[in-house]
């Protein structure tokens, strides 16, 4: 017997295929698939000091399927399937043997300097949806050319791991290392991701790491041990176990469940090219209630952050890892030598709640430019880029929450003049201000109501509302300098030079550091019409770079003296020297 190569899971060697599982519990392991005609005994596995049993099949063959039959302490006899296969059936069917050996057509890959991302955030099963059953990859590609033409070049696709059925949002990872087959498996996210960078964008994963399942979950009591009847070896057994979705946290203080963790941080980013990792919730990975008020933090989840955040940055320094935190600590996007968890963004829950706030007012009395001011220059880790700066994501268009549009106009966004205006107010902000902007699929063609997994985004919008469409394209363009006349967008800073509290009009001047011309926004975030407004501190030789009165009207737009009509809920981009 060939001698343990050190890899968990299936990995090729001189002749078939090495079988190896961590199962420190078990009395003993062996394993049974297509190469043994499905043995009800299956080919023994050896076991080593660390817990892990392994042996090799030599007749084993890429594509053939597989189980590992455990047999515990107590003499009962367990049918699992691989804690790391990178393909399934499905989530209630069986491992399958997967070489690593996609033809890429465009690696190496760089995505954008961090400065000009801009991220749209995508679910594979709704963004485009076939009339018969659901999205995937394959559907999905056919629509990359719509996003390249709109400006995005940063894709952060929503967790595509196996999960249990084939619908759902994703965040019920039954196997972290398997891409779910509905959507076309592993290969097909290659293909996604390569074709991704073939137009010139990148691909970030949403990872789940503060929970797992709960359903169609192999790895639960996996070699059938387990106390107080929690999950067993890949969880706490204790109160820590404890999240919203079940019983089911990794027990991050365990090493080899680190090393499942991390090691899969980093398959996303080696075997599969992507561009970077978004992890979920990370406060319920930090702390047990995800109160964040330190009474039952988790230390050793601090510690695993740590050491993906660095691993993936040590060998990738351009790729990019987010935090889904919503609390706003300096420490997250920190740097690891500072004290920090190390990631290079995080959701900036600063910036979403008070604009969404502000827009979705039904008296402009209420609107607090302070707020808004704030939301737009705030820059948190000494570092304009560690926020991600959006007014829509999957979790703030559902959950009985809807589209900003739905929100402003329940049930009448197609025809209603103020969704329509604060719509494009939402854009303007969230592609001018301070941070790594981010759009949720959709929301540059209005589209209306809640996220649902089971119900697509319109399409035939985008040419319904063409103007409107057409004004995100424009705002893209400025944001990522395409027309190279508004780098100081791609900046890091942001000064108010026009705060108006009575008329609700806000100024902001934005600036790169460099030589290039400053750009000015201005925004009426209410409903008056004033024929002569004057524009405080904006230069003489201003030119309109994108304007939205009642409707676009850039090309019109020109200053007198910097007296403009403002109309209501407008908006102006201007670049001056």
């Amino acid at each position: 017997m060939s001698s343990f190569n050190g890899l968990l899971g299936v990995s090729p060697v001189a002749k078939g295929y090495q079988f190896a599982v961590w199962a420190p519990n078990a009395k003993a392991v062996a394993v049974t698939g297509t190469f043994n005609g499905w043995n009800d005994n299956g080919t023994a596995l050896n076991a080593t000091d660390g817990g892990v049993w392994y042996g090799c099949i030599d007749n084993a063959e890429n594509g053939q399927e597989y189980k590992f039959i455990i047999t515990t302490r107590q003499d009962e006899r367990l049918v699992k399937n691989d804690p790391r296969a990178r393909k399934l059936t499905n989530s209630v069917g069986n491992s399958v043997i997967y070489d690593d050996d996609f033809p890429w057509e465009h690696s190496p890959f760089k995505a954008p300097p961090i400065h000009e991302r801009v991220i749209y955030e995508m679910h594979i099963g709704t963004f485009h949806k076939p009339k018969d059953g659901h999205g995937t990859f394959a559907t999905a590609i056919e629509k990359l050319p719509e996003l390249k033409k709109l400006g995005i070049n940063i894709i952060e696709l929503m967790p595509v791991n196996e999960f249990a059925g084939d619908i759902s949002w994703g965040y019920n990872p039954a196997y972290p290392y398997a891409v779910e087959e509905a959507y076309g498996g592993p290969d097909g996210l290659k293909e996604f991701i390569d074709a991704a960078h073939g137009l010139g964008m990148g691909v970030v994963l949403d990872v789940v790491y503060n929970h797992l399942g709960p359903s169609d979950l192999d790895i639960w009591q996996f070699d059938g041990w387990q106390e107080n009847d929690k999950g067993g070896i890949y969880f706490y057994n204790d109160y820590r176990s404890a999240t919203p979705w079940g019983d089911t946290r990794p027990d991050y203080g365990r090493q080899e469940v680190r090393d499942y963790l991390t090691d899969n941080a980093l398959m996303w980013v080696n075997e599969f090219h992507a561009d970077g990792l978004r992890m979920d919730m990370v406060p319920y990975m930090r702390s047990v209630s995800g109160a964040d008020n330190g009474e039952d933090d988790i230390p050793e989840a601090y510690d695993l952050i740590r050491t993906i955040n660095q691993q993936v940055h040590q060998a990738h320094p351009d790729k990019m890892t987010i935090a889904e935190d919503l609390h706003s600590h300096e420490y997250i996007t920190n740097p690891v030598e500072e004290g920090g968890c190390g990631y290079t963004s995080q959701w900036a829950a600063g910036f979403v709640h008070p604009i969404r706030d502000a827009l979705t007012k039904t008296e402009d009395s209420y609107v607090d430019l302070n707020t808004v001011a704030s939301s737009v220059t705030n820059i948190i880790s000494n570092n304009p880029f560690a926020r991600v700066v959006y007014t829509e994501s999957h979790d703030e268009v559902a959950n009985g929450q809807a589209r900003l549009v739905e929100e402003v106009a329940p049930g009448n966004v197609d025809d209603n003049y103020y969704a329509r205006q604060k719509g494009i107010l939402a854009g303007v902000l969230v592609l001018t201000s301070v941070g790594v902007p981010m759009l949720f699929q959709g929301q540059d063609f209005k589209e209306s109501g809640w996220f649902d997994d089971s119900h697509d985004i319109d399409w035939e919008r985008k040419e319904r509302f063409a103007e409107y469409a057409q004004a995100f394209a424009t705002l893209m363009a400025l944001r990522t300098n395409s027309n190279g006349n508004s780098a100081a967008l791609t900046g890091g800073t942001a000064e108010i030079i026009h705060q108006d509290d009575e008329h609700k009009v806000l100024g902001f001047k934005r600036t790169n550091g460099l030589d290039d011309k400053a750009v000015y926004v201005f925004i009426n975030l209410s409903g008056s019409d004033t024929e002569q407004y004057r524009l405080n501190n904006i230069p003489p030789d201003a030119q309109c770079l994108f304007g939205w009165q009642d409707g676009l009207t850039t090309d019109s737009v020109s200053l007198n003296d910097n007296m403009i009509h403002m109309t209501p809920y407008s908006a102006f981009i201007f670049s001056g020297s």
